[in-house]
């Protein structure tokens, strides 16, 4: 029959029939290669026509290399990977539509309690939470203000930022994506003298928090007795947990981090945490809304529930029992390494950010011919392909475990004293 005709004839049949004529709708409007619903064969017993679906590598279709990362969560070799919970999380809200504001609203209230903030909410990454969150306090709730960024120039708002010199990094760029200008400082007195009605943020940068002379509970306090707010950017900076409501506690008007390092939430995702007038404030200038200068730092559905799955797992897992695993994993590696003559290892955690245990391995020149760059090369280019730390010594390498799969410690350990050995 042709197809009108067969629907035509099954809507005639009790309701059994019409179920069969919604389940070949359905087959209809599957994707090709999604297979077909199981069906009786003539024996009445059930058999399926459809092939079992291939599954297809895609990396390998495109040549794209992939690796055993031993290097940690850098953006440019895609961040972490995501927990089996996240990827859930993900596939099951693609499902269903829903407003993206309402759900805002219910993840950032739930954030908020986690990570003791007034408000909350997932951005697309720190930096487009620096850039919203700077847009909130520039603008208020002023809607003809929000449309005017980052036109400054004859709008009254204000216009500049002020950092300390050692806080100097490429990301603060976020900042002028509003139009504010950068002053940077290097002393309390030159903070004081810096500000002005022009004044608009007064920002920090926690992963260099040991380079700079004015320290956290000092920034924030300025900021408190000349009414300017204060923001700290801790973009990679959990682990340790704690570091999540540390510096909302501390009384920072807004803090930002990435979704995708530690927390292992997608790559595309981070949280912009604070004051309850800036996060509102900030969400005018975010999608759905248009006119504003962060309409292209869209997260959708599946993003914003997944940040809030992957914060509220790492909140709640054990850390103890993961920090153990960690240095046993360090541990497989170091001992393949110094068991090479003329190797020497040590493992240091670095104090604000990235606080894992990061293992250093270094030779004496005169016992293996081989630099750093040579050794980081050969873990590369072989199979499988190994990154480690990309600011590798004239003869030494750095490494980490925290981003391996389980066992590839063991993969790593082996390259490592192969090459070293062959040298």
């Amino acid at each position: 029959m042709q197809r009108r005709e067969l629907i035509k004839y099954l809507s005639a049949l009790p309701l059994a029939g019409g179920a069969a004529a919604l389940s070949l709708q359905s087959a209809e409007a599957s994707p090709a290669g999604a297979g077909t619903p199981e069906s009786p064969d003539r024996h009445g017993s059930l058999a399926s026509s459809a092939s079992p679906r291939v599954k297809r590598d895609l990396f390998k279709e495109l040549g794209v290399r992939t690796f055993i990362n031993a290097a940690g969560t850098y953006t440019a070799m895609t961040g972490s990977l995501m927990h089996d919970y996240v990827l859930e999380t993900i596939n099951d809200a693609s499902k269903d539509f829903c407003l993206l504001d309402e759900l805002q609203d219910k993840v950032g209230e739930k954030i908020a309690a986690l990570v003791h903030s007034e408000a909350a909410v997932v951005t697309s990454g720190a930096f487009s939470a620096m850039t919203l969150g700077l847009a909130g306090i520039l603008t208020g709730m002023d809607q003809t203000k929000v449309e005017q960024l980052p036109h400054l120039e004859g709008t009254g708002m204000k216009s500049e930022v002020i950092i300390q010199k050692a806080h100097t990094i490429v990301y603060n760029h976020a900042f002028m994506n509003t139009g504010c200008k950068l002053i940077y400082v290097e002393t309390a007195a030159e903070v004081e003298n810096a500000i002005s009605e022009k004044t608009a943020l007064l920002h920090f940068l926690n992963i260099q928090a040991d380079k700079g002379k004015i320290q956290h509970e000092e920034w924030v306090a300025i900021g408190r007795k000349h009414g300017i707010p204060t923001s700290i950017d801790m973009a990679a900076d959990v682990p340790p947990v704690s570091n999540l409501w540390k510096f909302n506690d501390m009384g920072f008007s807004f803090v930002v981090i990435s979704g995708g390092k530690g927390m292992r939430a997608p790559q595309s995702a981070g949280l912009l945490m604070g004051k309850k007038e800036i996060i509102a404030a900030a969400r005018l200038h975010m999608p759905p809304r248009g006119f504003n200068v962060g309409r292209g730092m869209k997260v959708n559905k599946e993003e914003i529930l997944a940040m809030y799955v992957a914060l509220d797992h790492f909140i709640h897992q054990d850390h103890d029992k993961e920090w153990k695993e960690w240095e046993a994993a360090t541990a497989v590696i170091e001992n393949a390494a110094k068991s090479v003559n003329g190797v020497a290892t040590a493992v240091t955690v670095p104090p604000l950010g990235n606080i894992t245990p990061t293992l250093s391995i270094s030779w004496d020149a005169g016992k293996l011919k081989l630099t750093g760059k040579e050794l980081q090369e050969k873990l590369r280019n072989g199979s499988p392909s190994i990154e480690v730390v990309g600011n590798v010594q004239d003869h030494g390498i750095t490494v980490t475990v925290w981003m391996l799969k389980p066992g590839q410690e063991k993969i790593v350990a082996a390259r490592i004293k192969e090459v070293l050995s062959q040298a």
